[in-house]
């Protein structure tokens, strides 16, 4: 589905279906490319310079409409592993989180095991990369407010892009790939 989702400044917009080899150039995953297009969703994707936190991001995303999110790979006293996928300016209690997703206490998962089981790097991180969880190790925690955006802004496995997707589109994807994610109020 072919819609706008704002402008960009400082970065370059591309509609993914008509700039498919631009946005591999510049680092897009074929992978990611190949998945959204199977799934009919045809979003603006954003280039920008590589960013690994969400305050070096806002440059880039100051006029991408939408909400944009920020990713918390964790892992649980029991092994389990989550990605919790909250709004880039909300704050995650760890402490409080496990009441709210069902989970044992919870620690920052190590780079390694982020690179073993979703295939990217710190500061790549985003729900899409669940696509790469063939094993289903990854439970995804969708805040219910991100659920609510018109557009949920997300890496495409890379840190030098930003696209968009509706909630549904989200849902749809992670659904279809085995990971249909908890929805969550992570402000309770």
């Amino acid at each position: 589905m072919a819609r706008e989702c704002g402008g960009t400044q400082n970065g370059e917009e591309l509609r993914l279906a008509m700039n498919r080899s631009r946005a591999i150039g510049h680092g897009v995953p074929t992978a990611i490319l190949d998945a959204l297009q199977d799934d009919g969703v045809d979003c603006l994707v954003h280039l920008h310079p590589p960013v690994h936190t969400v305050e070096e991001a806002r440059e880039y995303w100051a006029h991408i409409a939408g909400a944009h999110a920020k990713n918390l790979f964790l892992k649980d006293a029991g092994g389990r592993l989550w990605l919790v996928v909250a709004p880039s300016e909300s704050r995650v209690d760890l402490k409080r989180l496990p009441r709210i997703i069902g989970s044992k206490r919870l620690s920052f998962g190590a780079a390694d095991l982020l690179a073993e089981v979703l295939g990217v790097s710190p500061g790549s991180v985003s729900p899409l990369a669940a696509m790469n969880d063939k094993q289903g190790r990854v439970t995804v925690a969708l805040d219910a407010s991100l659920m609510k955006a018109e557009i949920v802004n997300v890496h495409p496995l890379v840190n030098v892009a930003t696209i968009g997707l509706t909630p549904g589109e989200l849902v749809g994807f992670l659904t279809k790939r085995g990971h249909a994610p908890l929805v969550v109020d992570l402000a309770t």
